[in-house]
């Protein structure tokens, strides 16, 4: 059976993108987005070339800044939230017992893209606020 679709369930229509060498554990800044169930327009709009964030968008916003409250090793690059979907850079700093940086053995040696050192899935509990929000929230229409 095929590794990415027992562990997706068959739920996303391209396999990951993920390189299968990496560590995505390991000290590394990595490129993630964050998607809106069907892409559509949760987070706000944008009104004369600037984005007007929606309750949900706030919440995405304030979910997201405090990411390094819930996981000390973690710290944040820059971000933009945009009506359907976040981009952002996480940053993993983890320290050894020594005070040292805690190096890896990762390796890209062949000629794969730089996007399959993405980070593709919504993690560190984003997603999870978010739907929890949702799903206790009457007024938004969407399924966990």
């Amino acid at each position: 059976m095929n590794m990415t679709n027992s562990k997706y369930k068959n739920k996303y229509r391209i396999p990951s993108a993920r390189l299968q060498t990496w560590d995505y554990g390991s000290n590394a800044a990595y490129f993630v987005t964050i998607c809106t169930q069907n892409r559509t327009n949760y987070f706000g709009e944008i009104i004369n070339q600037k984005m007007q964030l929606s309750e949900l968008g706030q919440l995405a916003n304030q979910f997201w800044i405090e990411i390094p409250n819930h996981f000390s090793f973690v710290n944040l690059g820059e971000f933009i939230i945009m009506p359907n979907h976040l981009h952002g850079i996480i940053i993993i700093d983890k320290n050894n017992d020594n005070g040292s940086i805690e190096t890896s053995q990762n390796e890209c040696n062949d000629d794969t893209s730089q996007n399959e050192r993405n980070v593709q899935t919504p993690n560190l509990g984003v997603s999870i606020a978010t739907t929890d929000y949702t799903t206790s929230n009457n007024d938004f229409n969407s399924s966990p």
